[in-house]
C-alpha cells in the first residue's frame, strides 16, 4: 500500500468519525433545549406564587421528560454502543443537566434525594455500561451537586415567600447529602473540585436558618423535625 493509500483510508475514517460527531451534535441541540424548557418551568418554583404551585408545574415537567426520553432514545441510534466513551464529552454536560433537574423534580415532589436508578427511568435510558447508552455515575453525582446550589436558592427564597419551615427541611436534606459525598474517595479532578463547592451551599443555608432562628420565625417548625442542634451540627 502506498503512503496515497494509506492517507485516503486515513481520511475515510475521519470523515466518518466526524459525520457522527455532527449527527450527536445535531440531537444534543434539541436535548439543550429541552433541557432548558424545563429548567425555566421548575425554576417557577423561586417565585412567590411558584410555592403553591408546585404539583402543576411538576406534572407539566414530566410531560418534558417523556420529550427527553425520545431524544435521547434518538441520541442511542448516532453511534456505536460500545464507543460510548469515545463521544461521551458530546453529551455528558447536557446529560449532568438533565440529572439535575430530574433531582430538583423529584425533590420538589417527596424532598427526597432521587437515586441513580430512578433518574435512568426518568431518561429512559440505562444504568449498566453494559447494556449500551446509560447514566455514568460521575454524570448522576454531578447532577446532584447541581441539586444542592439550587436548593440553597431555594431556602433563601422560600423565606421571602414566607415559608420559614422549608429552610430547615432542605438544611437537613443538604447536610445528609455533603455526609454522603464524605463517604465517598473522590478522585476525578471535576467531581473534586464541585463537591468542594457543597461546602459554600452548606454555609449559605445556615446562615439562613440561623436567621430565622435569632428572628423567631423557626416556631413553625414542627415536632415531628428534627431539632436544628441536631441537622446542623455535622462541621463544614
Amino acid at each position: 500500500m502506498s503512503v496515497i493509500e494509506m492517507f485516503t483510508q486515513l481520511q475515510c475514517g475521519l470523515s466518518a468519525d466526524q459525520d457522527i460527531r455532527e449527527e450527536i451534535r445535531k440531537v444534543v441541540q434539541t436535548l439543550e433545549q429541552t433541557a432548558r424548557e424545563i429548567l425555566i418551568l421548575l425554576q417557577g418554583v423561586h417565585q412567590e406564587a411558584g410555592f403553591n404551585n408546585i404539583p402543576a408545574k411538576s406534572s407539566k415537567a414530566r410531560e418534558h421528560f417523556g420529550t427527553v426520553r425520545t431524544q435521547l432514545k434518538e441520541l442511542a441510534t448516532k453511534f456505536p454502543s460500545e464507543q460510548y466513551y469515545r463521544f461521551h464529552d458530546q453529551w455528558r454536560f447536557v446529560l449532568q443537566r438533565l440529572v439535575f433537574q430530574a433531582a430538583f423534580l423529584v425533590y420538589l415532589e417527596s424532598e427526597q434525594l432521587v437515586t441513580r436508578e430512578a433518574v435512568c427511568e426518568i431518561l429512559g435510558i440505562e444504568c449498566g455500561r453494559e447494556k449500551g447508552f446509560h447514566l455514568d455515575i460521575e454524570d448522576y453525582l454531578s447532577g446532584v451537586l447541581n441539586l444542592a446550589s439550587e436548593l440553597s436558592r431555594l431556602a433563601v427564597n422560600s423565606v421571602t415567600a414566607g415559608d420559614y419551615a422549608r429552610p430547615l427541611r432542605i438544611a437537613t436534606f443538604i447536610n445528609e447529602l455533603d455526609f454522603g459525598f464524605r463517604l465517598l474517595n473522590l478522585k476525578n479532578d471535576s467531581l473534586r473540585k464541585r463537591y468542594d463547592g457543597l461546602k459554600y451551599d452548606v454555609k449559605k443555608i445556615e446562615e439562613v436558618v440561623y436567621d430565622l432562628s435569632i428572628r423567631g420565625l423557626n416556631k413553625t417548625q414542627t415536632i415531628s423535625e428534627k431539632p436544628l442542634s441536631t441537622t446542623l451540627s455535622g462541621e463544614v
